[in-house]
């Protein structure tokens, strides 16, 4: 095992209580999506993933140029947003990235201190403070851009009642599937261009004060035919996790190059979600209809025992069980975890989903990279992108 995997466990305490958290965060808001329908999303996030209707901004709300349905489930919050005619600047990001996460919105204390200490480090502004009120109080927020088009916007809401954010109002709804069991958004993933990772690496250590305290490079993380680079960034008290991806050179064309001609740029490339009972929430799943990669040989869960034998650790869960569902399962000194990755969630190959079960470990599934990129190896190939 490499000692850059090892620093996860050894040295993720220290850094979280060691680092300069001029900018506290106290979790993701929400995250936002730029759709072609809006209303069909949502439609689809309920059906399949099991979110529940919560709030709603269009042109029964007063809103003439855009339309949100806002999903929830346990922690989760889901914007998702449509233009409502052809002259909104929201035309120019579908037609080029197709749908995609725009806003990775982070709940802060204080919008405003938040917007001066980033852009004082030098990020760009995306919009300056500003004071939202209706009759449930006010939220304050700014914002500013990270990688590609996408945003981090800040979110003060100590001061506020209502559902949502002023403007929205509260969406009523008769069809509301039951959930599947997820919990919190565990990390978000961002792809970007060749020789660009450690340029936002500096980035979000600079602007943001996160620390990066897992390293993996194409020696680790690579196939026969593809390789790739990533980095996880963290902020002080571990709350917001970003792996920061990169391609490398390969035989063939990565997962991360694919990505990258699909969406014309950097962009969120998975979202993983927490759950605390990855089989029940992936039996669900499945059975609404949510296609997950193909899964591992045979081999690869003759090999679990001892990979968790490795770190004295024992699986709770039935190995038939996960093998059948297809869930990997990876290990580090502090425990292990469960994972699987959806395909795309839309035609273009970008944007998937992880769901992912935390049994004590805090990596990122180091031991699977190479049945997990193997696997997407495989949907590149039908794709005729690898």
């Amino acid at each position: 095992m490499s000692k850059n995997i090892k620093s996860v466990n050894y040295g993720l305490e220290k850094i979280f209580e060691g680092a300069k958290d001029f900018l506290p965060l106290l979790g993701t808001d929400y995250v936002e999506f730029y759709v072609g329908n809006a209303k069909q999303a949502a439609h689809f996030y309920k059906t399949a993933f099991g979110f529940q209707s919560y709030a709603y901004k269009g042109l029964e709300t007063g809103s003439k140029d855009t339309v949100s349905y806002v999903l929830k489930q346990d922690k989760i919050r889901l914007v998702l947003t449509s233009p409502l005619h052809s002259k909104s600047p929201l035309n120019n990001h579908i037609v080029k990235h197709g749908d995609g996460v725009k806003v990775i919105a982070l709940w802060v204390d204080d919008a405003t201190k938040a917007y001066k200490e980033t852009t004082s480090r030098g990020a760009k502004s995306y919009m300056e403070p500003v004071v939202e009120k209706d009759e449930h109080g006010e939220v304050v927020r700014s914002g500013i851009y990270t990688y590609g088009e996408t945003v981090h916007i800040f979110v003060e809401r100590k001061h506020y009642k209502g559902v949502f954010l002023p403007g929205f109002g509260e969406w009523k709804s008769d069809y509301n599937p039951t959930a599947v069991g997820l919990k919190y958004i565990d990390h978000m993933v961002g792809n970007v261009g060749w020789g660009e990772m450690n340029t936002w690496v500096k980035w979000y250590e600079d602007v943001m004060g996160f620390e990066n305290f897992l390293s993996f490079d194409d020696k680790q993380i690579h196939t026969e035919y593809s390789a790739l680079m990533s980095k996880v960034m963290s902020n002080g008290n571990g709350r917001i996790k970003f792996p920061i991806n990169e391609p490398a050179k390969g035989k063939k064309k990565s997962q991360i190059e694919e990505y990258l001609d699909f969406y014309e740029g950097p962009g969120v490339q998975h979202i993983a979600v927490a759950t605390d009972d990855i089989i029940e929430t992936v039996t669900q799943l499945r059975a609404r209809g949510i296609e997950f990669l193909s899964k591992p040989p045979e081999a690869y869960y003759k090999a679990v025992p001892g990979r968790l034998e490795t770190y004295s650790h024992k699986l709770r869960e039935d190995i038939e069980m996960l093998k059948n569902l297809g869930i990997m399962i990876d290990a580090d000194e502090e425990g292990y975890l469960l994972q699987i990755f959806t395909k795309p969630l839309q035609d273009r190959p970008t944007l998937f989903f992880e769901i992912i079960q935390r049994m004590g470990a805090r990596g990122f599934g180091a031991g699977n990279f190479k049945a997990l990129f193997e696997s997407i190896e495989r949907e590149q190939a039908n794709r005729g992108t690898l």
